[in-house]
């Protein structure tokens, strides 16, 4: 499907990054939570970066979700080194059309880029200050899906270290170094701010709007123009599905995919169609959840009933836990025999459903836990305020 630019917003945010803005915080970092799947990868690398560019700032953009089995901290290294080799590229290149024979840049073309970051190679500030060097622009770095540095100790120093040269970098009136951390779970990026430990303690997390009617006007104007026998396309309908697909564009366009392909379409009106998969959808993400929450052991399933209810409150060893285990297995004993829960045994059921397949419980490097779906805490929500928690009330922890 065609890319649906949000250029106003990039364009409010570049300008917010830039410190163009009165009062405005993102010069010092900007932190943006949007769930899984609601377009703000593309966002970040489809309309922001190029509005940045645009502007003038070398944009270094890393997804630390792209490899989740190398650590963080190489991950945004790596994506820097790139940036400078490149740059370098550009600049010995111009020098040669100029009839230069050797640059130097204070020793800067000599360094070995693969070891940024690491004990006998340049720091991350000394990195990002020798890439602001060789191009003479300020830069942006874009990381997404943040939260996920904070599950190693490189990862965490790699957060301090950019922290660290922003504040060598900036100075009032001047952003050289904007910073972009992007995370799926608000709860997991909070951990980079909200602790006098955080690296970027005092910021402040920002909602990415979600989209809404105009993107749902979009893809029906591109409808209408594509299949003008359809027309007038009922966008009350679409909108409707697109909020059950809880706002994901790729879940929304296999609908309409399906009911347009008069191979896989059931006939009748499109629209209806796809109302009709969104409501199945949201069934099948409910029904999900609820098989893999039964599927848990007493104890895993009240440890993570726990996480659930208490978000970043959550201290799994303390005695108001301890308590709440042992009231929610006693649930699912035949006798009223006293249940012995130690935290040993919590360690063991948390490690359990943090390791198991989907994962359901995310861990930082500093034993932080959240429950690693966002989609899961918004479905525990909602049967919480229906009176339909805990699944299968009669047998919930069974």
């Amino acid at each position: 499907m065609k890319h649906f630019e949000r250029t106003q917003l990039a364009y409010d945010v570049a300008a917010a990054m830039q410190g163009k803005t009165l009062f405005g915080d993102a010069p010092n970092g900007l932190f943006l939570a949007s769930p899984r799947r609601t377009g703000k990868s593309t966002f970040l690398q489809s309309d922001l970066k190029p509005v940045l560019e645009s502007r003038g700032v070398v944009v270094v953009y890393v997804d630390l979700w792209a490899d989740q089995k190398r650590d963080p901290g190489d991950l945004i290294a790596e994506a820097i080194a790139k940036a400078i080799t490149q740059n370098l590229g550009f600049v010995a290149k111009a020098a040669k059309v100029a009839g230069v024979e050797s640059l130097n840049f204070a020793g800067w073309m000599k360094v070995d880029a693969t070891r940024i970051g690491k004990p006998d190679g340049l720091t991350l500030t000394d990195a990002l200050s020798m890439l602001h060097e060789i191009t003479s622009k300020p830069m942006a770095l874009i990381v997404d899906e943040a939260q996920h540095a904070l599950t190693s100790e490189e990862g965490e120093n790699t957060m301090a270290a950019l922290k660290a040269a922003r504040d060598r970098l900036n100075t009032p009136g001047l952003v050289q170094l904007m910073l972009v951390m992007s995370g799926s779970d608000r709860d997991k990026l909070l951990r980079l701010v909200n602790t006098n430990g955080a690296p970027f303690y005092g910021s402040q997390i920002q909602r990415m709007p979600s989209l809404g009617q105009d993107f749902v006007d979009f893809v029906a104007a591109l409808i209408e123009s594509e299949r003008p026998d359809l027309m007038p396309v009922n966008r009350s309908m679409l909108a409707e599905a697109f909020e059950l697909f809880n706002a994901r564009p790729q879940f929304f366009a296999a609908a309409l995919g399906n009911a347009l392909n008069p191979l896989t379409s059931l006939g009748g009106k499109f629209e209806a169609q796809v109302l009709h998969a969104a409501q199945a959808q949201l069934h099948i993400d409910e029904a999900q959840m609820e098989s893999e929450y039964m599927s848990l052991k007493p104890l895993e399933r009240a440890v993570l009933w726990r996480l659930l209810e208490q978000g970043n409150r959550f201290r799994p060893y303390d005695a108001e836990a301890l308590q709440f285990y042992r009231e929610k297995v006693r649930l699912t004993q035949t006798t009223p025999a006293p249940v012995k829960i130690t935290p040993p045994k919590v360690q063991t059921a948390l490690e359990n459903i943090r390791t198991r397949s989907p994962a359901l419980v995310w861990k930082s490097a500093r034993g932080e836990y959240a429950v690693d779906d966002a989609m899961m805490h918004n479905w525990f929500t909602s049967r919480v305020s229906t009176g339909r928690w805990p699944p299968q009330a009669n047998l919930a922890l069974s």
